[in-house]
């Protein structure tokens, strides 16, 4: 018996990817690495210099901090997989991995609505941006997401303890998720499809919700600016979010509305790898190619050896053009314009 279920089964078998092995354990291992190379570069980047202390970066840095935790609690038992001659995870092992997948997952949904909102009064209020999202604004809404994002968790952890697991124990998957768990189970899994639709639909809803909206009342923003060049850079400051949005919500919508069937487990299989391997790895390079405050910032880093002054004044030169932008949306020139 594990955790308190009457299930037989006391280890599960995580069938994965059974052709190509080799190669697809070097692809796998190779994002893994840069996903930890890029998003930990990303966290260290924004923690040493000053001009990212602001709360949009701030935001940036837990969702690189998630897309490490979020990654690490897969990838590492799926290259091992690719090792061994059975993928063998056991029973509390199985459930462990999708709570920390499920709290890392829920909170990134989270908080890309959180920056959506960010992103809103950055551009819409600018004049008040750093009174609205203040550090202590910042840290509440942060660990608002985490406290959401282990609650979805515990309450879908705890409604699959009440399972019963009777055999076969082979799961049709690289991890442990909900929909192929509940294939195998010997229960009534009715009340756990209830819980999940409801507590995903709701997230996913209300987040979709905060972010059109939010980006919504940025475009009619946008759209009174009469200067293209103000259009131009108070639009720049959202299209990495929005690339993050659409790949992550986009990934995870084909994930769970297309999952409970027996028919689309190798898809699902294909879009969880996008999901859970592809996204976190992503993200630092969407940030960082489409954000020209971390492109600059990236590269003062990368020539640290030139002379002080030269990066002074380079900085100089990006601060008065650019950083009320990036720093706050629309800048009081731009407001001048409409």
């Amino acid at each position: 018996m594990a955790w308190g279920n009457h299930s037989s089964v006391t280890e599960f078998v995580l069938l994965g990817f059974t052709s190509l092995q080799e190669l697809l354990f070097v692809i796998f291992l190779l994002t893994y690495i840069t996903t930890l190379v890029g998003n930990m570069g990303m966290i260290v980047l924004i923690k040493t210099n000053s001009q990212l202390h602001v709360p949009m970066y701030f935001f940036l840095s837990h969702l690189s901090f998630l897309d490490v935790c979020y990654s690490s609690s897969i990838t590492p038992k799926l290259l091992s997989g690719f090792l061994a001659e059975r993928n063998i995870i056991s029973f509390n092992g199985c459930i462990t991995q999708f709570f920390f997948y499920a709290v890392f997952g829920t909170t990134e949904a989270i908080l890309l609505a959180v920056m959506a909102y960010d992103r809103y009064v950055a551009i819409c209020e600018p004049l008040h941006y750093l009174v609205v999202m203040s550090h202590r604004v910042g840290v509440q809404l942060v660990v608002g997401s985490y406290t959401a994002g282990s609650l979805n968790a515990l309450v879908h952890t705890s409604a699959l303890l009440r399972l019963s697991f009777c055999g076969p124990n082979l799961i049709n998957h690289f991890y442990c998720d909900i929909p192929p768990l509940l294939l195998l189970s010997c229960s009534d899994t009715w009340l756990n499809k209830v819980v999940m639709a409801s507590c995903i639909g709701f997230i996913i809803t209300t987040s979709v919700l905060a972010i059109g909206i939010s980006y919504t009342c940025i475009l009619l923003t946008i759209w009174s600016i009469r200067s293209a060049e103000g259009r131009h850079k108070a639009f720049s400051t959202c299209t990495s979010h929005l690339m993050a949005v659409a790949l992550f919500y986009g990934s995870a919508a084909f994930l769970y509305f297309h999952s409970f069937s027996r028919h689309a487990e190798d898809q699902g299989k294909t879009a969880s790898v996008f999901y859970t391997v592809v996204t976190p790895m992503l993200n630092p390079f969407i940030y960082s190619l489409r954000n020209k405050e971390v492109r600059s910032t990236l590269r003062r880093a990368m020539t640290s050896s030139s002379p002080p002054y030269i990066h002074f004044h380079r900085s100089r030169s990006n601060q008065t053009k650019a950083d009320i932008t990036c720093h706050h949306g629309v800048s009081r020139r731009n407001k001048a314009d409409t």
